[in-house]
C-alpha cells in the first residue's frame, strides 16, 4: 500500500510539472512602441550595450515589424529572403510579413533585464499579417532578446528566440492564403551579410510550408535550442562568433508521465522481490 501511494504521488508530480509549462515570453521590453503599420521600422535604437557580431561591433539596430532586427539599415521587404545568402545584417526570430494596422497588437521594444543581465528585448506578441483583418483569429506571439555578456567579454552577448505562439506562416503578398498559410513562408535564423561559411545560420524548417506552425514538422513552440525550455533557442556570441548546435525536441508530457510510472512500478515489483 506504502509503495502504490507513493507511486501515484510521484506520478501526479511528474505529469503535473510536465503538462504545464508557463510562456517562454519574459515579461517587459515594452518601454517603446511601433505603432501599427505595414512594413516600417524604427529609427536607430541604442540596445543598451555593445554587441560584437561577427567581428563587428554595434551599440544601435533597426526593429523591422515583419519579425527581424537589422544593424546596418532598417529593412522594410515583406517576403522573407534566404539568410544564408543576404547581404543584409539581419537577427530574424520569424521573418515574414507582419501587418499590425487593423488587428492584432503592434511592436514593442525596449531595455530590461535576463536572469539578473542587462538586455534588449523585442516583442511581436499577437501580431497579425498582410492583409490585416479583424476577420483573422490566428495570430503569433513571439520575442527576441539579446542579453548582454560582457561579464565573460567585451562584446559577448547571447541572442534568445521566444515562441509562444505560431499560428500564420505568410501574408497574402507574400503568395500565402487568407488564413496565412503557404506561399513563401517564414525564415529564422541570422545572418551577419557576408555569405561567408559560419557567418549565418537558418533554423530547420525555414520556407517550408507549414513546418514552424504549432502542429507543423519543426514547431517552433515544441522545440528547443541550448535551452530548458520548449520554445526556446539560445545561441551564444562569444568573441564575435556563434557556435550553433542542432535543436532539440523532447516527448510530449503524458509520453514522460507514462514513462515515469513505468519506472515507478519496476521499482515498486523490485522492492516486493527483495523481501
Amino acid at each position: 500500500m506504502k509503495i502504490k501511494n507513493i507511486a501515484l504521488a510521484a506520478l501526479l508530480t511528474l505529469t503535473t510539472s510536465l503538462a504545464v509549462q508557463a510562456s517562454v515570453i519574459e515579461p517587459g521590453f515594452n518601454s517603446a512602441t511601433l505603432a501599427p503599420n505595414d512594413d516600417g521600422s524604427t529609427g536607430a535604437i541604442n540596445i543598451g550595450f555593445d554587441v560584437n557580431f561577427f567581428g563587428l561591433t554595434f551599440s544601435q539596430l533597426f526593429v523591422n515589424n515583419n519579425g527581424n532586427v537589422t544593424f546596418d539599415s532598417s529593412l522594410s521587404t515583406f517576403t522573407p529572403f534566404d539568410l544564408t545568402s543576404t547581404g543584409q545584417q539581419i537577427i530574424a526570430p520569424f521573418f515574414a510579413d507582419v501587418d499590425t494596422r487593423n488587428a492584432g497588437d503592434p511592436v514593442t521594444y525596449g531595455i530590461g533585464s535576463f536572469e539578473g543581465m542587462l538586455a534588449f528585448g523585442v516583442n511581436w506578441l499577437n501580431v497579425d499579417y498582410f492583409s490585416s483583418s479583424v476577420s483573422h483569429t490566428n495570430r503569433n506571439s513571439f520575442q527576441l532578446l539579446l542579453v548582454d555578456r560582457s561579464d565573460i567579454a567585451v562584446g559577448d552577448f547571447d541572442i534568445i528566440f521566444n515562441y509562444d505562439q505560431i499560428q500564420w506562416e505568410t501574408g497574402t503578398a507574400s503568395s500565402g492564403n487568407n488564413d496565412g498559410l503557404g506561399g513563401n513562408s517564414a525564415r529564422a535564423g541570422f545572418s551577419n551579410g557576408t555569405g561567408a561559411a559560419g557567418s549565418f545560420f537558418e533554423l530547420n524548417g525555414s520556407a517550408v510550408n507549414g513546418a514552424f506552425l504549432d502542429d507543423g514538422s519543426n514547431a517552433l513552440v515544441s522545440n528547443r535550442l541550448n535551452s530548458g525550455f520548449d520554445g526556446r533557442y539560445v545561441f551564444n556570441a562569444r568573441n564575435g562568433d556563434i557556435v550553433v548546435v542542432p535543436p532539440t525536441s523532447v516527448p510530449e508530457a503524458h509520453t514522460l508521465a507514462i514513462f515515469g510510472l513505468g519506472l515507478i512500478l519496476v521499482t515498486g515489483m523490485r522492492r516486493r522481490k527483495q523481501r
